[in-house]
């Protein structure tokens, strides 16, 4: 019998060993930005996601930028995918990560559009470095009360095995809903995740690689183990 996973995230991530159920828990409300920070040549356009460029899409005529630069193999691909070149995307799928690899001229000028929400620690990183950082604030992100009331329901069914989070939103969105559940099969990308769910004492177990791939193995390797 294969294990039922829920997936917290967007992506139609699909693996044959396992039963997936994609229940994101989160939606997006796109925010408007001043129009004007498009009229000014910057060196890197970079992104930290792939919901950030399908946002910025529109606007990407619109502004004057050197090289893209991305986190995440993911936001890398869906890059390629619309005719965009990736000149950066660091092996580890991290702020962190990002930071620790990235390296350019002093000064220059970066463009960073994402979620209003985001943790500050890239931009705040780039400025140390002594980049100049435009973030926009393209969209804030909102709970998908539906599917986190459906998912909810199926726990209390008996009907799955494991839930991963790959974002603290996500983690924070579960647990502040008014509906409780008894539920301790966690699994999690990040360890900023990891630690957002340990604030709402639960445990998780933390895939060995910031993908769903990886996330996936460490749940089969816990069900092959335990029998979860």
């Amino acid at each position: 019998m294969r294990p039922v996973i829920v997936m917290t995230q967007t992506s139609e991530f699909l693996k044959e060993d396992v039963c997936i159920l994609h229940k994101p828990f989160i939606s997006v409300e796109p925010l408007t930005f001043n129009l004007n920070l498009l009229n000014v040549h910057y060196d890197w356009l970079i992104f930290s996601s792939k919901k950030a460029v399908e946002l910025f899409q529109p606007f990407l005529a619109k502004v004057n930028y050197n090289k893209i630069a991305v986190i995440g193999e993911k936001t890398a691909a869906y890059c390629t995918s619309i005719g965009l070149k990736v000149s950066f995307c660091p092996n580890d799928y991290s702020q962190e990560g990002f930071l620790n690899t990235f390296k350019t001229q002093k000064n220059s000028k970066i463009l960073l559009p994402s979620s209003a929400a985001a943790r500050p620690i890239l931009e705040n990183g780039l400025i140390e470095q002594n980049y100049s950082v435009q973030k926009i604030n393209l969209y804030k992100p909102v709970p998908h009360t539906k599917h986190i009331k459906h998912v909810k329901m199926l726990i209390e069914q008996g009907e799955i095995d494991a839930i991963s989070f790959a974002s603290s939103s996500a983690v924070r969105y579960f647990f502040e809903d008014n509906q409780k559940v008894s539920f301790d099969n966690y699994f999690v990308i990040g360890q900023q995740t990891l630690d957002t769910l340990n604030h709402f004492q639960k445990e998780g177990i933390v895939a060995d690689k910031q993908t769903l791939d990886a996330l996936v193995n460490k749940i089969l390797e816990s069900w092959e183990e335990n029998a979860i």
